[in-house]
């Protein structure tokens, strides 16, 4: 248990402004015989869940749009408003990759429906964690149950 709860905490902070990975982890237990379906679903969780604090605190800053020390100019705020109105739901399954953390804070800055959030980011972490389960598994020669 205390090796699931160690993904757990890795998966959450990897979502996080927290510099962290949590494919080490997530590799090294798989090769040491655990459940592919059950790291999957451990990692997935956390992940997201961290994901929601990203959420969470770029909702929070938006409160602060108005304020005259708020980083983003308004016409910056106005391009990336239209940016994301365009592209950026969709740009949410790519959550999981290098930098989105960030598509996670503007989403939470601009706003986007929680459930649709959820919805995107719950499909890209987990198939992000199935995908490394799946090549984990392939390379290490072991069984993806």
């Amino acid at each position: 248990m205390l090796a699931l709860s160690g993904l757990f905490l890795a998966a959450f902070l990897a979502a996080t402004p927290v510099p962290f990975n949590s494919e080490l982890v997530f590799l090294g237990l798989l090769a040491g015989g655990w459940s592919a379906w059950s790291l999957v679903l451990v990692a997935s969780v956390g992940n997201v869940l961290g994901s929601c604090v990203t959420y969470g605190l770029g909702r929070w800053l938006g409160h602060f749009r108005d304020h005259p020390r708020f980083p983003i100019r308004p016409a910056q705020l106005a391009r990336a408003e239209a940016w994301f109105a365009r592209w950026g739901l969709w740009s949410l399954l790519l959550s999981w990759a290098p930098g989105g953390d960030l598509l996670v804070a503007v989403a939470g800055l601009l706003r986007v429906p929680l459930p649709l959030f959820l919805a995107l980011v719950t499909l890209a972490k987990t198939a992000r964690y199935a995908a490394l389960a799946w090549l984990g598994a392939a390379a290490f020669g072991v069984m993806a149950g």
